[in-house]
């Protein structure tokens, strides 16, 4: 214990072993259903489950223990939802790339990440991009992956005659979802920890009688599923085609924003930020985020982000790296557990996926919607990524028509240099690509 406390400075912030660990365990109970919701998601592109659950678990794992020793922040790492929506419906469905190619485009994020943090140059380029659309991207990402929640159930499907429309209720894969969404808003109402890995549970248990899943023999307890099928799985004579810029671009923008809002988020919440409003060691806590990123390609999983989750170990009295240990080390025996994660079928991640999109609409609230130039743009991003069913094409309307309505308006001054950079690339990709 001794040890503990003076490597992770416990006295120095007021805490002890037995609050951190506690806090540890929390934050793992709010986050574990990613490792049952992303082996599902990024599976769909022919990605092999149980090496992608194993991704999961240790990309997890590495991230968040460099959090931990070179950070000395509670908070926990493990692939981004919305990153891997982007992976999957965007990259792979809608620009028919292979998983391969997503793959390389992480790794490159990863590399470049390790860079710009090394420089100093991720805290610049954030501070470049309109505030408004910061928080629309946060928005928009959260319809984006509610509606995945609502088609993987079966609640809403492609329509007759109409784009969209409601589904069978009744069948099995909508009851479970339903019953996984009221479950998950129950318990989060009464503020039980763990809310959605417990909503996950539930509506798996319900999913066995009704013959969707089934509960895994001992025999498949075996041991930890190979990486071999998706590890060091790249596409590098792609990486100087414009769509490989352009995905690139979208991912380290994405998790850019993704990791540096939590990262505040959850710093004010602990009553962590700086005299000056800075976030302490904020860039040990950004390499943290780009090496878990790196070594997470390498595996084969999408980027691996800060989770806004981590709020709950924080709200448990998490100070210090010793929570985000003991998330980690939580990670690390969850490889063990492969088939019981592997159990869970896509109608009972399925409400996960809706409430994780509630939980990011709450930058909404802050978006300025009396000016036009600023409320049109945010507005664009929120709606045309869950409309046009990719991530980036609500960045590219976003600042585009920021961009745009700056100009024509007469207030050119107030866009940000980088932002006319980002327009000319983007208005390249609609003509070009």
């Amino acid at each position: 214990m001794d040890f503990l406390e003076r490597v992770f400075k416990l006295d120095e912030f007021d805490t002890n072993v037995k609050t951190e660990m506690l806090a540890g365990l929390t934050t793992f109970m709010t986050m574990a259903y990613i490792l049952a919701v992303n082996p599902a998601m990024l599976s769909e592109t022919g990605m092999d489950i149980g090496a992608v659950f194993t991704a999961t678990a240790l990309a997890s794992f590495i991230g968040t223990m460099v959090m931990a020793f070179h950070a000395n922040l509670p908070f926990a790492l493990a692939p981004g939802m919305g990153l891997n929506a982007f992976f999957v419906y965007t990259v792979v469905f809608q620009m028919g790339y292979s998983w391969q190619f997503a793959l390389t485009a992480v790794l490159l994020e990863g590399i470049i990440f390790i860079l710009l943090t090394l420089f100093n140059v991720r805290e610049a380029i954030i501070n470049s991009i309109p505030e408004n659309v910061k928080k629309a991207i946060s928005v928009g990402i959260g319809l984006f992956i509610a509606f995945i929640g609502f088609t993987n159930a079966g609640i809403i499907v492609q329509g007759e005659g109409v784009p969209l429309m409601l589904g069978d209720l009744t069948s099995s894969n909508a009851i479970v979802a339903i019953f996984g969404l009221l479950l998950m808003a129950v318990l989060l109402s009464k503020n039980i920890k763990g809310a959605l890995f417990f909503g996950i549970v539930g509506a798996t248990i319900l999913a066995i009688p009704l013959g969707i899943t089934s509960i895994p023999a001992l025999d498949t307890f075996t041991g930890v599923p190979s990486l071999k099928p998706i590890m060091f799985q790249f596409r590098f004579d792609q990486i100087l085609t414009v769509d490989m810029v352009i995905v690139l671009f979208t991912f380290l923008f994405v998790d850019m924003f993704d990791t540096v809002g939590t990262l505040i988020g959850v710093s004010e919440k602990a009553g962590m930020m700086t005299a000056d409003g800075k976030i302490p060691r904020v860039k040990q806590a950004l390499m943290a985020d780009a090496v878990g990123t790196t070594f997470g390609a390498m595996l084969g999983t999408s980027t691996v982000t800060t989770y806004v989750e981590s709020a709950s170990g924080v709200a448990e009295g998490g100070r210090t790296g010793l929570t985000a240990f003991t998330t980690g080390i939580l990670f690390f025996l969850a490889l063990f557990l492969a088939p019981l994660f592997l159990m869970v079928p896509g109608a009972a991640t399925a409400p996960a996926l809706i409430i994780v999109g509630l939980f990011m609409m709450s930058p909404i609230k802050k978006i300025d919607f009396t000016d036009y130039t600023e409320a049109v743009p945010a507005f664009l991003t929120i709606i045309i990524m869950p409309l046009a069913y990719a991530i980036s094409e609500g960045i590219i309307f976003g600042i585009l028509s920021y961009v745009l309505l700056k100009i024509f308006s007469g207030r050119y001054k107030e866009v940000p240099k980088l932002s006319y950079v980002l327009a000319l690339l983007f208005i390249i990709k609609i003509i070009f690509v």
